[in-house]
């Protein structure tokens, strides 16, 4: 098994308030050190004081704590001393577990909730490293949380569009019936039902998410978590929605998607097959959701990155403020989560949690910002000298 073995799809594909921000999850290079390969998008670091970072002495750290941990967990289980923090993230040197363990432990050793304890865990064996790729360091930073939709474990009344277990005559890699095949009925009646929702847009959307919370008749919460998907490409219809004009650009934003579909349903459905790609779920017993990491996510303290320039389970120390809205963000934040729309040195997703309130203040998140990775104090020195 791999160091990353949850396979959390969500194509997150940018519901934000303008067209710019679909611009930027077209794909782009991976990136290893600024000028080492040809076509990459190259990234840079600058050392930093702990008072260069703005809103660092009012952030209640130890709240950040519990995620790390959760990282650190991730990092270190069965990983040998000298094993990569992260397979994927290449060029800079961010140390290997070996570096990590002993902080691991001491930061597991901290009482809880004490931020006293814990800022000065992370101000003396760490050193924020400003990220910044062509001389700049201003990113995008969008925001995610996990779906909560009414639904039931039977046909019937309002629920009536099913969500399907992954079949078994599926293969990994190879593609399978597409969305028009499977909305069609080609599943129909196979037993793969494991859910059913009030409308195709909620199918949808919990695809989109990759994860979620069903509430069912009765009450009570039943969790969804990404299982497969059917190997087709993503084609995203929130471009051709823009493309055609269906929302005006300076109106375009998640809520705005579903309201059309809601009043537009022959049309909306129409649109939606046009991406092929299916995602197939299974439920998830106990806390959740879970990032590409493995580790389960924390409301406001967990970040998705391009692990191709961060690796995941590092703490960052995340400064960003909306365009649109008065809203802003610093705290300190643990990459633990990437998406398909989350491409770059410069991007992040903040997941804001779980129900309708995180859904209200992060599916318009739309904000500038920076960020800082925290490396241990040996290992910031050899990440400097890689890259220079």
């Amino acid at each position: 098994m791999g160091l990353f073995p949850v396979e959390s799809l969500r194509a997150r594909l940018c519901f934000i308030a303008i067209a710019a921000v679909l611009a930027s999850c077209a794909a782009g290079p991976m990136a290893l050190g600024p000028g080492k390969t040809a076509g990459v998008v190259p990234v840079s670091f600058a050392a930093n004081n702990w008072s260069e970072l703005s809103g660092w002495s009012g952030d209640d750290v130890a709240q950040a704590l519990p995620a790390f941990v959760k990282s650190c967990n991730r990092i270190t289980q069965n990983q040998s001393d000298s094993a990569p923090l992260d397979p994927s993230t290449q060029g800079a040197d961010f140390g290997r577990v070996g570096d990590w363990r002993p902080l691991c432990r001491q930061a597991a050793a901290l009482p809880a909730g004490d931020d006293t304890a814990a800022r000065k865990f992370f101000e003396h064996n760490f050193s924020p490293m400003l990220v910044a790729s062509r001389g700049d360091s201003h990113g995008l930073f969008t925001g995610y949380w996990e779906l909560e939709v009414d639904g039931s474990k039977t046909r019937g009344g309002p629920y009536q569009f099913p969500v399907y277990r992954a079949p078994s005559d599926l293969v990994a890699g190879r593609p399978y019936l597409d969305r028009a095949a499977i909305e069609d009925g080609a599943l129909a009646g196979k037993g793969l039902e494991i859910m059913w929702l009030k409308s195709a847009d909620d199918v949808f959307v919990l695809q989109m998410e990759g994860s979620g919370r069903i509430r069912l008749p009765d009450g009570s919460l039943e969790r969804l978590v990404y299982q497969a998907n059917n190997g087709r490409p993503l084609v995203d219809i929130y471009q051709i929605m823009l493309n055609q004009g269906l929302i005006p650009k300076a109106q375009f934003s998640e809520s705005a998607v579903r309201a059309w579909m809601r009043d537009n349903p022959a049309a909306a459905a129409e649109l939606r097959r046009k991406d092929p790609l299916y995602v197939f779920f299974q439920p998830r017993k106990g806390d959740g959701p879970v990032g590409y990491q493995g580790a389960v996510l924390t409301a406001e303290r967990s970040l998705a990155v391009d692990h191709h320039y961060i690796p995941l389970g590092v703490p960052l120390w995340l400064d960003a403020r909306d365009k649109y809205r008065p809203v802003a963000v610093r705290r300190l934040v643990v990459a633990q989560d990437i998406g398909d729309g989350i491409v770059g040195p410069l991007r992040g997703d903040f997941y804001w949690g779980s129900g309708k309130q995180a859904q209200a203040r992060g599916r318009d998140f739309y904000a500038d910002g920076q960020y800082w990775v925290l490396l241990p104090r040996t290992v910031a020195t050899h990440t400097m000298a890689s890259l220079n």
